[in-house]
């Protein structure tokens, strides 16, 4: 039973403003098998070897990495594998920020534009994020400028790939959620370029969000060359409007009053050397004609047969009769025609 107050009335529920959290809301936020599978098969990768990182062998957990990472030296002699080897490990573990903007980021773009380009956007912002950074260290150890030992070093991790779709999903929002996601996008990228503790990651970081920020014009499905497709695309009336009383051409369809199309019944043949016949009654939009629809089927079933039998119409299932002797038929005994009786007596069987 409902509790009710002492003057009768059910209790009211408090009523939530606009911007209160719901836990619908929170779910639809986390990624799901159904609605974003990039995304969920992928932080399930992500978890498995976050939690290995976590409490797996160190020394084979370390091995692992070091394969993995996208060094100069890595990256000259495997490139396709160490790329894609070092974005299935969280740097940091399970307590990451990336692994978190990772789950939330990724969800929200793959709902807006699919799975493959997601997959696109966070491949292509780790790819050219970390040559950008790579290959500069190569070129600087080729020209003695750096020593040999920086081509060795540990870089792996999903954090470019989450930049750049941290930059593309701003070109989809709103303009207040586009500029306090880019807002804080740079703060992030800024603090990185101030502590300066990994030169390479702070720079591969702005380049990342840069590189999603330049997939905008990909990503975005409605835009003035979809729109002006989809509106060639719907054809045109294949008759000109026609005020109300024109006649049109012989077999075209008839417009009542207001443009509106007539009713049924309402039609134009052309008959007896092209001189147009109205068979039926026009019925306007919005009026009823005086006579019923199927008395002015009938009447039109009549007079086509009586057009089409030279104005005989006989009984249904009644051969009609040929009117006039027979040409180029031979009777029997070699005479010229037959004459009308033997040509009825041919077409009913008799």
């Amino acid at each position: 039973m409902n509790e009710v107050d002492p003057d009768g009335m059910p209790p009211r529920r408090p009523r939530r403003g606009p911007g209160a959290l719901r836990p619908g809301r929170l779910l639809r936020a986390l990624p799901s098998p159904a609605g974003t599978p990039f995304t969920f098969c992928y932080a399930l990768v992500l978890l498995a070897t976050a939690i290995y990182t976590d409490y797996g062998d160190e020394a084979t957990v370390n091995e692992l990495l070091r394969e993995s990472s996208t060094d100069a030296a890595h990256l000259a002699e495997q490139p396709l594998v160490v790329l894609l080897a070092s974005a299935l490990w969280i740097a940091g573990g399970l307590y990451s920020l990336y692994g978190i903007l990772f789950v939330l980021v990724l969800s929200a773009l793959e709902r807006r534009t699919g799975g493959a380009r997601t997959a696109g956007v966070f491949l292509l912002g780790h790819v050219l994020a970390t040559l950008a950074t790579e290959l500069p260290v190569a070129g600087a150890v080729a020209a003695g400028q750096l020593p040999e030992a920086s081509l060795h070093r540990l870089d792996y991790g999903i954090s470019f790939g989450v930049m750049a779709c941290v930059g593309a999903l701003a070109g989809l929002l709103g303009p207040r959620a586009k500029r306090t996601v880019l807002g804080l996008a740079f703060l992030m990228c800024a603090q990185d370029l101030v502590e300066f503790a990994d030169p390479l990651a702070s720079w591969g970081h702005p380049i990342a969000l840069l590189t999603g920020m330049a997939c905008w014009g990909l990503l975005r499905d409605k835009g003035p060359a979809a729109a002006s497709a989809a509106d060639g695309a719907v054809p045109g009336p294949l008759h000109a409007p026609r005020q109300a009383g024109e006649r049109g051409a012989a077999g075209a369809p008839q417009q009542g009053l207001g443009g509106a199309v007539a009713g049924r019944g309402v039609r134009e043949e052309a008959l007896d050397g092209g001189h147009a016949e109205l068979v039926g009654q026009a019925v306007a939009a919005g009026e009823r004609g005086s006579e019923p629809e199927a008395a002015r089927d009938v009447v039109r079933v009549e007079h086509e047969l009586r057009h089409s039998h030279g104005g005989e119409a006989g009984r249904v299932g009644v051969a009609p009769r040929v009117p006039g002797a027979v040409p180029l038929v031979r009777a029997a005994d070699g005479r010229g025609e037959q004459r009308r009786g033997d040509a009825d007596a041919l077409q009913t069987g008799r």
